[in-house]
């Protein structure tokens, strides 16, 4: 027997509950294989060698200025979050904010483990808090105007870059349309308050910090995303999706 539906369910199989348990069970060994890989790369990141952070780097935030040292607020470990939002540009990057609508409810969490996580951006810092207002954000969301933080972490290229579309991102030379793209950092502050650079992640790597898309990969119709013009082209600010 199969089903009609929407896009990813189209004469889908229907079987008995016998036939459904042996095949979850199938999928389960595959599952327990993936879920051991996760904790050996997981492992494998924790152990990668560090890198002393030698540059004075500052933002401007809701307390002034800052160093990258501060932001930690007295944790051994800091999450920078790279959000796309160029100093031109009126509001933040779209799809960056999909992300960012996941962060709010971790950081007390995440707090209780010894970890701070912060936003950094390239805008000025007023129009980044003015849309973390309209956007109803409480994380802490820094500026790193007139510094070289964006351009030495990877994710924000010049305009000589954009225009001949190469540049290095994701570790690797390739082709790039805008100057901002999206990334994370992990620092780590030993006691005698050195910085040190433990891990960076761009592009699909950035996958995990996003709750929806674990909830979309558990649904018959998954993320949906095949067809469209680009995989997130579906994704609007949360405050402009239609009623």
């Amino acid at each position: 027997m199969t089903i009609a539906g929407s896009t990813g369910t189209v004469n889908h199989p229907v079987v008995s509950l016998e036939q459904w348990l042996a095949a979850r069970k199938e999928l389960l060994t595959k599952e327990k294989e993936l879920t051991r890989l996760r904790d050996e790369l997981s492992r494998r990141r924790r152990e990668l060698p560090w890198v002393r952070v030698e540059k004075a780097y500052e933002f401007e935030g809701p307390e002034g200025r800052e160093t990258l040292a501060q932001l930690f607020e007295n944790r051994g470990q800091l999450v920078v979050y790279h959000f796309m939002f160029a100093p031109e540009w009126d509001e933040g990057c779209k799809h960056c904010s999909f992300w960012a609508d996941h962060f709010d409810s971790t950081r007390v969490h995440l707090n209780h483990r010894d970890v701070t996580l912060a936003v950094v951006s390239r805008a000025p810092f007023a129009k980044i808090e003015a849309f973390r207002r309209r956007m109803g954000w409480g994380f802490k969301w820094v500026s790193s105007f007139g510094s070289d933080f964006n351009r030495d972490f990877g994710v924000s290229f010049t305009p000589e870059e954009v225009q001949g579309k190469e540049a290095v991102y994701n570790f690797t030379k390739m082709k790039v349309t805008v100057s901002e793209l999206q990334g994370v950092s992990v620092f780590f502050q030993d006691e005698s308050g050195t910085v040190f650079r433990a891990y960076s992640t761009y592009a699909r790597g950035i996958d995990m910090l996003n709750g929806t898309y674990q909830f979309l990969d558990l649904v018959p119709k998954g993320r949906d995303e095949d067809g469209l013009s680009s995989p997130q082209a579906w994704v609007q600010y949360h405050d402009r999706y239609p009623a």
